[in-house]
């Protein structure tokens, strides 16, 4: 089992910046790729940001495309989501993930974090 513990949400303005931190105490954390998911009320979870298990390799949904940006500290084992140049649209709750196979749909992930909250105020 592996436990993910997100830290680092609040509440922010528009254009500001926050740094999301998802933190897990597996000793294995180098076997997963690790993915940030966001779900707003009444909207389905969708994904965001997904980094391969050595960090060489990224990718991101258009809608945060050169604005956030994900990087993994795998002798720290966490793995980071810069966000830069928020909008009201990004507000939603941000679930870290973990999983063993590449790919940009919640399935794809066997481990999740409780998730933290981002709100972003116009």
């Amino acid at each position: 089992q592996v436990q993910l513990v997100e830290s680092g949400g609040g509440l922010v303005q528009a254009g500001d910046s926050l740094l999301l931190t998802c933190t897990t105490s597996t000793r294995t954390f180098t076997n997963y790729i690790m993915g940030w998911f966001r779900q707003a009320p009444g909207k389905e979870r969708e994904f965001v940001a997904t980094i391969s298990r050595g960090g060489g390799s990224t990718a991101y949904a258009d809608s945060v495309k050169g604005r956030f940006t994900i990087s993994r500290a795998n002798a720290k084992n966490t793995v980071n989501l810069q966000m830069n140049s928020l909008k009201p649209e990004d507000t939603a709750v941000y679930y870290c993930a973990a999983g063993r196979t590449p790919g940009q749909r919640a399935y794809d992930y066997d481990y999740w974090g409780q998730g933290a909250q981002v709100t972003v105020s116009s």
